[in-house]
């Protein structure tokens, strides 16, 4: 089974469990990846997180409800994993921009959003640049944080994490750490669980362990390693989506599961010519 059936298969148990409680580590299961990298895999491919994308799909369904029979609003609520009218009320809202009582009434406009199927399209050749590298264990040293990954928090949170430690002049005290490769002041996701992972903000180094930081040790191993040019963070981002939904159906390798390394260069990370790099652990299929 390819990667895209593994997906699509796992889209289908979705899909029959809306009306229960959805287990992500029985999804993540039928896509033959953890549950973190499903939902990242997805939300890369789909342009959505898959909580939202199961929120839509039940409220969908929800509205299908309400006007082909007449079962009560509380019993649907219920169906679909609201504990209260209240809530049921306001999420269906949010998508539809009317209550549910309202639905029953003629001429009342609702959203529909279908069941994602994911395909592969061709389209024109934008090259990836790559490098694949075996590298001994690495340790790194620095600031860490717990990061959940609940409705996007992640994205929110990591630019606040590094707002913090640079105003606290961490930068600099992580900056004189490295002594190691990559060099610098790197951004590292780590021991990924279902909903948060671990992000530091930290350096390569063999130095003692400062007070206040945590040190991270990484297996040795291969990884694939990828430049990405333009400002930031568009570029970046521009990479990480083609990686998850490009290179690895494609390049028979898949995630090791340990962690990953984002290098930034020196100079003003605003250019269109500033360079970056992802890193990413690596195992043949």
């Amino acid at each position: 089974m390819d990667w895209l059936e593994r997906i699509n298969s796992a889209i289908d148990y979705i899909e029959d469990h809306l009306a229960e409680e959805i287990d992500y580590t029985m999804a993540a299961k039928i896509a033959c990846c953890s549950t973190f990298h499903f939902q990242r895999i997805f939300s890369f491919a789909a342009d959505m997180t898959l909580g939202e994308y199961i929120r839509l799909r039940r409220m969908t369904l929800a509205a299908f409800e309400l006007q082909s029979n007449s079962n009560k609003v509380i019993d649907i609520a219920l169906k679909y994993g609201y504990n209260s009218p209240t809530a049921f009320t306001r999420a269906f809202i949010s998508v539809h921009g009317v209550t549910p009582k309202s639905v029953r009434e003629r001429g009342i406009q609702l959203k529909s959003f279908p069941r994602i199927t994911f395909h592969m399209s061709i389209k024109g050749g934008k090259e990836m640049n790559y490098r694949i590298e075996e590298k001994p264990a690495m340790r790194f040293v620095g600031k860490k944080e717990a990061i959940s990954t609940l409705n996007g928090q992640n994205f929110v949170r990591i630019p606040k994490f590094w707002d913090e430690v640079c105003k606290d002049d961490g930068f600099d005290s992580i900056y004189e750490l490295s002594n190691g490769e990559p060099s610098g002041v790197l951004g590292i996701c780590a021991n990924f669980r279902v909903n948060e992972f671990d992000y530091f903000i930290a350096s390569s180094s063999e130095k003692e362990v400062p007070e206040g930081m945590d040190e991270l040790l990484v297996k040795p191993g291969l990884w694939v390693v990828f430049t990405c040019v333009g400002s930031m963070p568009d570029a970046m981002q521009d990479v990480w989506k083609r990686i998850y939904t490009e290179w690895f159906p494609a390049s028979g390798y898949e995630h090791a599961g340990s962690a990953e390394i984002e290098w930034y260069s020196d100079g003003d990370s605003s250019d269109v010519n500033y360079i970056s790099e992802i890193w990413i652990p690596i195992v043949k299929k």
